[in-house]
């Protein structure tokens, strides 16, 4: 049997396959949370190295049709300085993940975005006018966490939760800043030359799944699904937070 249809055949393709369908309804419904499902499924089944370009590859076209909702009702002003520090902050976690560990890192994530989804819970707000360097600081944490681990989104994502608007608005600001995450991670994982053969197969295989999924998740919101987005996303940053502590706090307990 072929190396290539081994991969797959093989029971841990399969359940990845799996995730990657509800990974792909989340990004089409709540504008983000599908790396959180699919890069630690891909990680249990061919290992980090594989997980992150691989989750990077079939999220690109994702993120692309998702895009224009962006374009037409994002808060501008809130997502271009996010996007720019993005792409500054994520070749800086691109080389933790190939040289360091990050640990650390995402237990501090892990604290802030559990933190966050809770203020947000209770109702706070950012202002009207949000100072800019709240909105470089979120960017350049969502960059670090994306390039070391891949689930770059929380950390920009709960600052854009925090405007004022309507379900639409802040889902298209979401979808803004989870657009510059997917694409700033292409050229740093190209330069380390983490784009394996195994990676392009695993990923080409992977985005009709996850694309088609993200097309049923926008269209679930678009048809009703709106009231419940806001919850929908706290829950899911809370989660985020809680696992991404959790496993963090393991895994620097093996390393202990």
């Amino acid at each position: 049997m072929p190396d290539w249809l081994a991969i797959l055949a093989s029971p841990e393709f399969i359940i990845v396959a799996l995730a990657t369908l509800l990974a792909g309804f989340l990004r089409g419904f709540v504008g983000f949370g599908g790396a959180m499902v699919t890069v630690p499924a891909l990680a249990l089944a061919f290992g980090p190295l594989v997980a992150m370009p691989v989750a990077t590859l079939f999220g690109l076209p994702a993120a692309l049709q998702l895009l224009p909702t962006a374009v037409r009702q994002a808060e501008r002003r809130v997502v271009i300085p996010i996007a720019l520090a993005v792409f500054v902050g994520t070749p800086l976690g691109t080389l933790i993940l190939v040289s360091v560990s990050a640990i650390i890192i995402k237990i501090a994530i892990g604290v802030l975005v559990f933190s966050m989804a809770v203020f947000l819970s209770l109702g706070w707000r950012l202002g009207e006018r949000v100072h800019i360097g709240i909105l470089l600081a979120a960017g350049t944490a969502g960059g670090l966490v994306q390039g070391a681990a891949g689930i770059g989104g929380p950390p920009v994502v709960a600052v854009a939760m925090s405007r004022a608007g309507s379900p639409a608005q802040q889902r298209a600001n979401v979808i803004g800043v989870m657009t510059a995450i997917s694409l700033s991670s292409v050229v740093p994982l190209l330069y380390y030359d983490l784009f394996s053969a195994e990676v392009l197969l695993i990923g080409v295989a992977l985005t009709p799944i996850y694309s088609g999924s993200t097309w049923l998740g926008s269209r679930y919101f678009n048809s009703g699904g709106s009231r419940y987005f806001r919850v929908a996303a706290l829950l899911m940053l809370a989660i985020v937070g809680l696992v991404t502590l959790a496993v963090s706090l393991h895994d620097l307990w093996l390393a202990g």
